[in-house]
């Protein structure tokens, strides 16, 4: 091909004179320049023809073989624009082909349009690699087994070996120097690079422990103090995991902090058959008192406590008398009190709750005592996980023991106000 249009364009500078053909050598050598600009310029109209042609053609074809087909891998790699990427190719080598015929005359600057034409192509393969390599991430993220996984991390290693491997390439280009050249300049280097990309590394090898660990996924709620995250996992980088917390905020964190650091993962209530509730009611240590017969007998009428309470006094009773201790003045005789009477409401009343998961532990324990009163801790689970409706549940069984407490002959502790100190009476 180079040899037929060099034929063409001299067959213009040739005569025959009889049976010789002279060529004019002076006329051909001040039209060069001309020559070399008009095939340039016609090479840059073909090279944008033929990349509006191929794209046409990839787009069209491949957009119905993608509609048709049932995959739905040839979609991701629609979306990304891997094809589009793919067109920029065809005019680039069809360029690097036809810049000998353009620069046939200027050999020097063939090679200077070699090396731009070569830059330009690998330039154009970072950005279908790049595009390619994202709709694989989205490919593998359509999976169900892979969608909690850390894949973005994994694909963006390939990227960094890809680029670093078309960055040396690139280098090679422009200083026309060995590949080799380079690699083994790395060493030299790695002092450096080690440095530069500290955050990469350790991003990678948290990356993988994580993974390996199924210590995070994508979608966890992750609770970490040191940094104020309190949050949904939505995304596990190479070197940052996103949380986004419930006050619609964004948390970033370096990846290695999962690794060095220490963070709550809920993923393990969700997994479970309820969701915790543990909180104490505080009561007045002034009102804990031996249950009166008045308010045994009242007591007595509330259902969930009634056999309980005549089984109990059935046992009381019967120690008494087999010890001597009937006697009302005895003060080691055993007596039910008004808290811990309040203690088996409770539990009752949780074990009868619907919404109450029984399966699970469930207790109502008395903490020690401090100077904020006697705590009586609720400790269940509900069968629910959702957080409007743990929130829901936990208020209504509070409002209710806040209400009730005072059948109990009992008071919660608190603290004195203003108010308090008005009315004392001196």
């Amino acid at each position: 091909m180079r040899e037929l249009v060099i034929d063409w364009i001299r067959s213009f500078y040739e005569h025959k004179k009889g049976n010789s053909i002279y060529f004019n050598e002076d006329s051909f050598l001040g039209d060069l320049p001309f020559w070399t600009v008009g095939l340039l310029v016609m090479l840059v109209v073909a090279s944008v023809i033929i990349w509006f042609v191929a794209r046409q053609i990839l787009l069209e074809i491949l957009h119905k073989i993608a509609v048709r087909s049932k995959a739905t891998w040839d979609d991701h790699f629609m979306k990304n624009k891997v094809f589009k990427g793919l067109a920029l190719l065809v005019p680039l080598f069809f360029m690097e082909y036809f810049l000998s015929i353009v620069f046939f005359g200027y050999p020097s600057f063939k090679i200077f349009g070699d090396k731009i034409v070569s830059v330009l192509i690998l330039v154009a393969v970072m950005v279908v690699v790049n595009r390619a390599l994202n709709a694989i991430h989205d490919i593998i993220f359509a999976i169900e087994v892979y969608r909690d996984k850390p894949i973005r991390s994994y694909i963006q290693v390939i990227k960094i070996v890809f680029f670093g491997i078309l960055t040396i390439a690139l280098l090679s280009v422009l200083t026309d120097r060995s590949p080799l050249f380079f690699l083994t300049s790395l060493g030299a280097i790695s002092a450096i690079l080690i440095l530069v990309f500290k955050d990469t590394i350790l991003g990678f090898v948290s990356s993988i422990q994580l993974a390996s660990n199924d210590m995070i996924r994508i979608g966890d709620w992750i609770t970490m103090d040191k940094f104020g995250a309190d949050g949904d996992v939505e995304e596990i980088n190479l070197t940052t995991v996103k949380i986004r917390n419930f006050d619609r905020t964004i948390t970033t964190i370096p990846t290695y902090s999962f690794i060095s650091d220490s963070f709550k993962n809920w993923r393990g209530m969700h997994e479970s058959e309820g969701r915790r509730i543990k909180r104490s009611l505080n009561v007045s240590v002034d009102t804990v008192k031996f249950a009166s017969p008045e308010l045994i007998e009242k007591l007595s009428k509330v259902g969930i406590l009634h056999d309980f309470i005549v089984k109990r006094q059935s046992e009381i009773d019967a120690y008494n008398r087999l010890h001597g201790l009937e006697d009302d003045a005895m003060i080691n005789k055993r007596r039910q009190t008004n808290v811990g009477l309040f203690r088996r409401y409770v539990e009752y009343y949780l074990r009868n709750n619907t919404q109450i998961n029984s399966r699970m532990p469930l207790l109502v324990r008395q903490l020690p005592a401090t100077e904020t009163g006697v705590p009586i801790e609720v400790y269940c689970f509900t069968h629910t996980k959702e957080w409007e409706s743990f929130e829901v549940i936990i208020s209504d069984l509070f409002d209710h023991l806040f209400a009730i407490i005072r059948e109990f002959e009992l008071d919660l502790f608190e603290s004195p106000s203003g108010k308090d100190w008005r009315t004392l009476k001196f």
